[in-house]
This record gives C-alpha cells, structure tokens and sequence, in this order.
C-alpha cells in the first residue's frame, strides 16, 4: 500500500530569554504565518491526513495545531509524542513505525537536525536542512508503517514559506 509521510519542522520560534526553556518557546508572528502557509499548501496539494504527530515543545505543538486547523482535521487527535522533542533519527522512525495500520497520510511535526537526518536517509538523497515552516512530502510502498524501517522512500515534494 502506498503511504505518505509529511515531515515537518516546527515554524519559526522566539529565541530563549532568562529561565526560559528550549521546550517553552513560543511560534513568533513569522512562524504563525509560516504554519499557516504551510497548512494552505498541504491542503492545496494532498487534501487530508490521518494523523498528526507532533513533538510536545510548545513551538511544535502550535505547528501541528495550525496545520490540523488548515487541513480540516480535529485538533483533538493530534498525539504528541515525548520521544520526538530533541530526537535522534532512531527515535523518529520509531515512532513512525508504531502509526496504526489504517493511517495512509500522517504529518510527523518535530525538530532538526534529526528530521532532515530521517528525510536523508529515507530518500537515499543529500538534500539541505528543512527550514523553520517547511513540510517535506515522502511516499513509500508500505504494508504497514513498521516496513518503515526497510523502505526507499520517493521524494514527491516540499514547500518553503516565503519569508516576510
């Protein structure tokens, strides 16, 4: 069965202040819009999801929100995974390959270097960091998620948010 994975880096956050954590970090009003242009293009483009899984960091959690708002999909069942906040690769396709058999199309929001690490090595490709906002849309012929883990996957596209 085909499936598609949209890898997504959390928009644009505030940068840290005095006893603020890397986790608390607030989208900036960039990062609003990024998320917002992001969930527009993911629309444009692929209609749907089935799942979104997100990274709890706040920056990546307003992320994942925004597009579950612009794809129409109930906020509600965003899950967030602990394991996705500052991961190594490992830990992602770990969390990829747990998705339930019915999901086709499920959203990944999370944070770099790891998620251009997992997109590198799933498209067998060099390709450069995603940037804050961008989505990277990846398909592979998957019985089920676990094959994740034994899969080329094919690059079908990514989008980057204009900056304003």
């Amino acid at each position: 069965m085909q499936r598609y994975l949209y890898l997504c880096r959390h928009a644009e956050a505030q940068d840290t202040y005095l006893l603020q954590s890397d986790f608390e970090r607030d989208l900036t009003p960039e990062g609003i819009r990024q998320a917002h242009e992001t969930g527009k293009w993911l629309r444009e483009q692929y209609q749907k999801t089935d799942a979104i899984v997100s990274s709890p960091a706040r920056r990546a959690g307003a992320t994942a929100r925004i597009l579950s708002e612009r794809l129409y999909f109930d906020a509600e069942k965003i899950t967030y995974a602990p394991d996705i906040y500052n991961p190594k690769e490992s830990q992602l396709l770990k969390t990829i390959s747990q998705l339930p058999a019915t999901v086709q199309k499920a959203i990944v929001v999370s944070h770099n270097p790891a998620l251009t690490q997992l997109l590198r090595s799933l498209v067998n490709k060099n390709l450069p960091y995603l940037e804050p906002g961008q989505v990277a849309v990846i398909a592979a012929d998957l019985e089920t998620w676990e094959d994740i883990f034994i899969t080329e996957a094919t690059l079908l596209g990514t989008n980057l948010p204009q900056r304003v």
